[in-house]
């Protein structure tokens, strides 16, 4: 049996959708509490401000995706295996959330400094796990040697765009464009390493 959805939960989801729709400076909480169905007073109970708000719906995401790819990340598999699975988790999840990914990619820059802090801190440590996979692959020989940084912003960039484009009703189910997506970014972090092994071993 599904779980009833919280007020708390309710306003979340809202808020998340009008951030995506009308971005947040755009949306006011007025217009927020008419959507959920709430009075001002009681939007208010539940988040002291816009801002709180934005801050917990950013946090949830992050916090939700992080152990799910880290877990994959800790795999005893080569790095390309584990590079692939992260990148489909994060395009899954990507596309399930659309409307809270799109508050991280797209809003969270309208965080004021102190939650801007922890947002930061946040998106850090996942990209960073990223990161210890391309190294490791450069490392063991398997992706060829590169801007570990750019690799990364360009992986998760490419990934992060499918919150714009994807369609519900769209020829491609979340699982075929996390695929597609997953092995174009592993055709990047492999280019060259096979000519480079070639040219390294000689005639």
């Amino acid at each position: 049996m599904k779980r009833e959805e919280t007020t708390r939960e309710r306003i979340r989801r809202e808020a998340a959708g009008l951030f995506r729709r009308k971005g947040f400076n755009g949306t006011s909480m007025a217009e927020l509490a008419a959507a959920v169905g709430v009075t001002k007073s009681s939007l208010y109970h539940h988040f002291p401000s816009k801002q709180a708000l934005l801050s917990e719906i950013i946090q949830l995401t992050v916090d939700r995706v992080t152990p799910l790819v880290e877990a994959v990340a800790a795999m005893d598999k080569p790095a390309g295996d584990r590079l692939r699975a992260a990148v489909e988790i994060h395009t899954v999840e990507a596309i399930r959330d659309r409307d809270a990914v799109a508050c991280f990619i797209e809003e969270g820059r309208y965080l004021r400094p102190d939650l801007m802090e922890a947002h930061l801190e946040k998106r850090d440590r996942y990209e960073q796990i990223f990161r210890r996979m391309v190294e490791e692959g450069i490392s063991s020989g398997e992706f060829a040697p590169q801007d570990v940084g750019m690799s990364v912003r360009a992986i998760l960039g490419m990934a992060n765009s499918v919150v714009r484009w994807y369609r519900p009703d769209g020829s491609k189910s979340a699982e075929e464009i996390a695929s597609y997506l997953a092995g174009f970014a592993l055709g990047g972090v492999f280019a060259g390493a096979s000519t480079r092994n070639l040219v390294e071993a000689g005639p």
